[in-house]
């Protein structure tokens, strides 16, 4: 079982305990959402292919969330679990996330653990088991016509967080140039979304991207001109 990197932190997980003791909730989702974000970086500068990419996923889906009209508290778990989503990638080998082209069938196996190996790294923390953050990034690669990973689920036995993140997740990484292509312009990346929908992604995010596209384009071109810039 691995150890989460969480549970490491000198003082950490005692200051999280002693604020979720504390009345104040707002508190509590505050340095949640510090936390995630931090982890969020971290995670990214382990993969050199995605820069500032699960902080776009986040501000993407919590986005999205809002658009569908999820709540307030719903809406901050997906942002929470949208920084979080890769955080398993820490358990897959630098050889695979930096390997500069196609990855070989076996180390496409190892990339299709990191959802599992996440929610395993976060499980240990209840303040985001209890809020579905753990769910959601366990799920992030499922897709809606059961055929993605890691479990196989379908429709709406995947956790509404995770099927927001899944939309949020793709556009993200269509809009990021990789070894092996190009980055999609927004354009072509709205054409897929389309697409995929009923199949890859829940028709009801779909609709939901569609109707705040305008917004979503705006920005993600902000977070572009941050990485030209960096």
């Amino acid at each position: 079982m691995l150890k989460s990197p969480l549970l490491d932190a000198a003082g950490l997980v005692g200051s999280l305990a002693a604020r979720q003791a504390a009345p104040d909730q707002d508190a509590v989702m505050l340095l949640v959402h510090e936390l995630a974000t931090s982890l969020g970086k971290a995670i990214d500068a382990k993969d050199p292919h995605t820069l500032a990419h699960s902080e776009e996923v986040a501000e993407v889906s919590r986005v999205l969330a809002v658009g569908m009209g999820l709540g307030d508290k719903l809406a901050q778990a997906v942002h929470v679990a949208g920084h979080l989503h890769d955080i398993g990638k820490i358990g897959v080998p630098d050889a695979v996330l930096g390997k500069p082209g196609r990855l070989a069938p076996d180390e496409w196996e190892r990339m299709k653990t990191h959802p599992a190996i996440g929610a395993e790294i976060l499980a240990p923390l209840s303040c985001l088991a209890e809020i579905g953050v753990v769910g959601m990034v366990g799920a992030h690669h499922e897709r809606f016509d059961g055929q993605g990973y890691p479990h196989g689920l379908r429709g709406q036995s995947i956790p509404l967080g995770a099927r927001v993140i899944a939309v949020a997740d793709s556009l993200s990484a269509m809009l990021q140039a990789r070894p092996y292509r190009p980055a999609m312009t927004f354009e072509d990346a709205d054409r897929e979304i389309r697409r995929c929908a009923g199949t890859q992604f829940d028709p009801a995010v779909v609709e939901a991207f569609v109707a705040v596209r305008e917004g979503l384009a705006r920005l993600t071109r902000a977070f572009r001109r941050a990485d030209d810039a960096a």
